[in-house]
């Protein structure tokens, strides 16, 4: 690991280790800096995951995202951080995090990133009647 943020996350165990489940969390006011500029850059964070042994804390998860609020990064460098530090820590079945940065310079920018555990299969989708 490249950074110390990792020392403020927090794990309790997976309440449901027989099913497959989806913890979903947003996160509307992640800012980090711009490398270049120094100037702030604002995203809304969604993280998404199906845990397996260990599911991450919130209010710790809350410490670790505030703790980028001084450091420099390009959009899909933090963005992979944030994924590899959680990913590496809860060691889930499934994570995707996306980061919706906000406007600079006429340019909205999305970045997603993913892992998946090598032994895990997602189930397929539910198809469910029309109603009325």
């Amino acid at each position: 690991m490249t950074n110390n943020h990792k020392q403020h996350l927090e794990t309790f165990e997976n309440p449901q280790l027989d099913i497959d489940y989806t913890i979903r969390m947003t996160i509307p006011e992640f800012t980090c800096l711009c490398p270049l500029t120094g100037q702030p850059d604002f995203a809304e964070l969604s993280i998404e995951y199906v845990p397996d042994k260990l599911c991450v804390e919130l209010k710790a998860l809350k410490l670790y995202v505030t703790s980028f609020r001084d450091k420099g990064a390009f959009h899909e460098a933090i963005t992979n951080e944030i994924l590899s530090d959680i990913a590496s820590l809860l060691k889930p079945r499934f994570i995707r995090i996306t980061a919706d940065f906000n406007v600079r310079g006429g340019i909205y920018t999305q970045v997603i990133a993913e892992h998946r555990h090598p032994d895990w299969h997602s189930q397929p989708p539910v198809v469910l009647p029309n109603s009325l």
